[in-house]
């Protein structure tokens, strides 16, 4: 992971190989980052997105092991027990050009990732929701 700071904003570029969510808990701990929102595209091999059914209140998560692109890449970064909170949802596309997201698990990147994270000079904590059992912004 290489980055640059300019003001307020983070010019993040992952490399082959690396992880998206585990480099971004990096950089958050690197940087002290408590809270940010994030935009990002690049290429992955490797993406593990869900679907959460607010009926059955589970995720279902679907795997994607071919070359694609990272059209979007969007979400926050928040504190959850004082750890970095890393929310991302992703739109990717294989080969065809069919578009396939969701709220992301994993992603691999197989060549690069562009991320622009501007941070906020605050701390916004998350709570697990007994209604739902995922993780809301306080």
């Amino acid at each position: 992971m290489n980055y640059v700071k300019h003001n307020d904003t983070y010019v993040v570029r992952l490399e082959k190989g690396e992880e998206v969510i585990t480099a971004l808990k990096s950089l958050c701990g690197k940087e002290d980052i408590k809270a940010a929102s994030l935009t990002g595209i690049g290429a992955a091999n490797y993406v593990e997105a869900g679907f959460f059914d607010a009926i059955e209140k589970r995720y279902y998560p679907k795997k994607y092991e071919e070359d694609l692109e990272i059209l979007a890449l969007n979400g926050n970064i928040t504190s959850l027990n004082n750890e970095p909170y890393i929310h991302l949802h992703i739109t990717i596309a294989d080969s065809q050009g069919r578009a396939l997201g969701g709220h992301l698990n994993k992603a691999v990147i197989s060549v690069t990732c562009e991320i622009f994270i501007q941070k906020l000079d605050a701390v916004i904590e998350r709570y697990k929701d007994e209604e739902f059992g995922i993780c809301f912004i306080k």
